[in-house]
C-alpha cells in the first residue's frame, strides 16, 4: 500500500516556485524535513514499509499537465547507505525549471537492507510507482532515468529490467542518462572501484555471465538510447567505465554515446556546471 507524505523541498530555480515558512512534520519513514506540497501529487510517496522506500515528486510550474515527461533521478554513492537522495535534490529542482516532472528516488542500499536483489527490487518498484502518482498519461510516455555514479548503473539497469519475469509489466524506461555511471560491473570489480563496492553490492566480485542480471554491460543491447555524460578528469569512476559500456553497446547494435565534459566525478551534481548544461542539452534533444 502506498502512503502519501509531504516533503520540504529546496526553493526552485528560475521557473519554479519559491518555498518559505513551511512547517516541519515528524513523519515515520521520512529521511528529512517535510512540507505541504505546492500542487496535486507533489511531495513524498512511499512504495514500501522500509524507511528507504520512498520518492519525492517535483512538478514544474503549472503542474504536470504539459510537462515534457518525467525524469527519475537516482542518486549514487557506490550503493552505500551513507549516501541518500539529497544528492539528487538540486538536479530535480533544475529539471522542473526546464519543464520536466522529476521523481527523486530513494532505495535500500548496502548497510540498511540493500544489496542484491533488494536494491534492484526497490528501484524497479520505485519507477513502477509512477503509475500511482496521478500523472497524466502523456507524461508517462517519456520516462527518462538519470543517475549519477552507482545511480548511473541503476538507471541503465532499469531500462532493461522488463526482460526479466521478476519485473515484467512495469513502467517502461524510454531514455537513459548516466552521469559518471558504473556501467560495467566486471570492469569496475577489476578496477576495485569504491574499495570493493561491487562485491559489497553483489555479495561477490562481478563475473561475466554469472551477473548478467545486474550488469548493464552484460545487458546490451538496450532498446532505448543511452547517453553517458562523464567528466574527463574523474578519479573515482574513470571515463573508461562509460567508454567500455558504449563500445559494447554499439557493437551490439544499440544507440549509445559518450558525452565527455570537463571536470571530476562530482561536476555532474553541480547545476551550474558545463556538465549539467550538456545534460540539459541531451534532455532537450529528447523532446
Amino acid at each position: 500500500m502506498h502512503r502519501r507524505m509531504l516533503l520540504r523541498l529546496p526553493a526552485l530555480a528560475a521557473g519554479g516556485t519559491v518555498l518559505a515558512g513551511c512547517g516541519v512534520l515528524d513523519t515515520p519513514g521520512a529521511e528529512g524535513p517535510v512540507r505541504e506540497p505546492d500542487g496535486p501529487g507533489e511531495g513524498r510517496t512511499t512504495y514500501g514499509a522500509d524507511p528507504s522506500q520512498f520518492g519525492d515528486l517535483y512538478l514544474p510550474e503549472g503542474g504536470a499537465e504539459g510537462a515534457r515527461g518525467v525524469v527519475v533521478v537516482i542518486h549514487g554513492g557506490f550503493w552505500q547507505s551513507t549516501y541518500g537522495l539529497d544528492l539528487g535534490e538540486p538536479l530535480a529542482t533544475s529539471l522542473t525549471a526546464a519543464g520536466w516532472v522529476a521523481w527523486n528516488l530513494e532505495y535500500r542500499r548496502v548497510g540498511n537492507g540493500g544489496g542484491t536483489p533488494e536494491t534492484f527490487d526497490d528501484v524497479a518498484a520505485g519507477i513502477d510507482t509512477l503509475r500511482d502518482l496521478g500523472l497524466p498519461d502523456s507524461v508517462l510516455e517519456r520516462v527518462v532515468t538519470l543517475g549519477h555514479s552507482a545511480g548511473g548503473h541503476l538507471a541503465a539497469w532499469a531500462a532493461g529490467r522488463l526482460r526479466d519475469d521478476r519485473w515484467a509489466g512495469g513502467v517502461p524506461v524510454t531514455h537513459v542518462v548516466s552521469q559518471a555511471g558504473v556501467l560495467d560491473l566486471v570492469l569496475a570489480s577489476r578496477q576495485n572501484l569504491g574499495g570493493g563496492a561491487v562485491a559489497s553490492l553483489l555479495g561477490h566480485p562481478a563475473e561475466l555471465g554469472d551477473d548478467a542480471a545486474w550488469d548493464p554491460a552484460q545487458q546490451v543491447p538496450l532498446d532505448v538510447p543511452v547517453w553517458a555524460v562523464h567528466g574527463v578528469d574523474d578519479p573515482i569512476v574513470p571515463l573508461s567505465q562509460s567508454e567500455s559500456y558504449v563500445e559494447q553497446a554499439r557493437a551490439a547494435g544499440a544507440t549509445a554515446e559518450v558525452v565527455e565534459v570537463p571536470g571530476d566525478h562530482f561536476v555532474n551534481l553541480d547545476t551550474g556546471s558545463e556538465a549539467w548544461a550538456r545534460t540539459l542539452e541531451v534532455l532537450d534533444s529528447i523532446g
